[in-house]
């Protein structure tokens, strides 16, 4: 059938809205898949207009996770909600050392929403699947009523595959390993803050939303036991170690000293009564590896533009408690306990 029959005017994606007959089943939902997201996110799985993708396995063992976003605001400084949800469920599966294959979409949309906002996030979002080369190769999407959703929420899969010889868990980390970071910490979390309350400091803020698997595969080939990878998101540094000591067995000791924080994030986490440690990233991971391969990762991570200002921020040791450690910069120690509560809400 013509398409321009079908179709007889294009969306008004500058004045337009979403509506219940866009969550229907019929001709106004064609148009939106069609003209929104088919258009965006097109490749040789989604142009043949399944509601599934097939593709052949390849060689390796193979990675699934899902994940969902609930981002408020919806645009931030250095990102929106679409180019996170790529970037989220890439470093997913990018920390199981895998190489990611493909990504799946679903998207609750809310009546009412602007096109104009959501062709913003689904653009963002092609851009960023484009650029990490993992495309969105099938999806979904619903409508609910005005007032049962917030917008946009959108869900998503990946599909990975990690390559002989490389097994990082989070059950891994041994006495003696060490702890690296690949970067400044907190970033994302004060960003989404700041804009929130719309919060102006001298020094922009900027979300480190960024795709890691390039990092990691860079990783992997200089050390490919690494024992721990893992993205220090939700409930930050401090929250993502004890989930790993406590996978593990063992304690941990930092020095809050060789913590990577920019200033301008240190002091508005000052302002706002956060602490940096626990503060949301995305564009960050965490390291564990035996001594001996240290330096040549501390120096693969180095060589990567997302690993530039890479540090190694403590040890590993035996703790029956699972205790995470810091010595402070005044030369003491304290605990560095879970995050309790809900400290920054609805940034990922």
């Amino acid at each position: 059938m013509d398409s321009g029959r079908l179709f007889p005017r294009k969306l008004d994606r500058a004045r337009g809205s979403v509506d219940m007959s866009h969550g229907s089943g019929g001709k106004a939902m064609a148009q939106l898949v069609r003209e929104m997201f088919a258009a965006a996110f097109a490749n040789p799985f989604l142009d043949q207009g399944n509601d599934q993708a097939a593709f052949d396995p390849p060689a390796g063992r193979m990675v699934v996770t899902t994940d969902g976003f609930v981002v408020s605001p919806l645009f931030f400084p250095g990102g929106d909600i679409g180019s996170l949800a790529v970037h989220g469920t890439v470093n997913d599966v990018a920390m199981a050392g895998a190489r990611p294959l493909y990504l799946t979409a679903g998207f609750i949309l809310e009546e009412g929403f602007p096109l104009a906002d959501l062709g913003r996030i689904v653009d963002a979002m092609a851009a960023a699947a484009r650029a990490a080369g993992v495309p969105i190769v099938t999806g979904d999407t619903k409508v609910v009523e005005r007032g049962k959703g917030d917008g946009v929420f959108i869900t998503t899969t990946g599909l990975g595959v990690v390559p002989d010889g490389v097994a990082p868990s989070g059950d891994r980390a041994r006495p003696g390993d060490v702890v690296l970071v690949n970067g400044t910490m907190g970033d994302h979390g004060v960003a989404i803050m700041s804009t929130r309350e719309n919060l102006a400091f001298d020094t922009a803020i900027v979300s480190d939303s960024a795709a890691l698997h390039t990092l990691v595969a860079g990783m992997v080939a200089a050390v490919p036991d690494v024992h721990v990878l893992r993205d220090p998101t939700r409930g930050g540094l401090a929250t993502t170690l004890n989930e790993i000591a406590h996978q593990s067995g063992v304690g941990m000791l930092i020095r809050e000293a060789d913590i990577p924080v920019r200033n301008e994030v240190a002091a508005a986490c000052e302002l706002l009564g956060l602490d940096p440690l626990y503060v949301a990233n995305e564009g960050k991971l965490i390291a564990v590896c035996a001594p001996e391969e240290a330096d040549r990762l501390l120096a693969a991570m180095r060589a990567h533009p997302l690993g530039r200002d890479a540090a190694v921020i403590g040890t590993v040791h035996e703790d029956p408690h699972h205790f995470i450690q810091m010595e402070t910069r005044f030369g003491g120690r304290r605990i560095v306990d879970w995050l309790s509560g809900e400290q920054l809400p609805r940034i990922c």
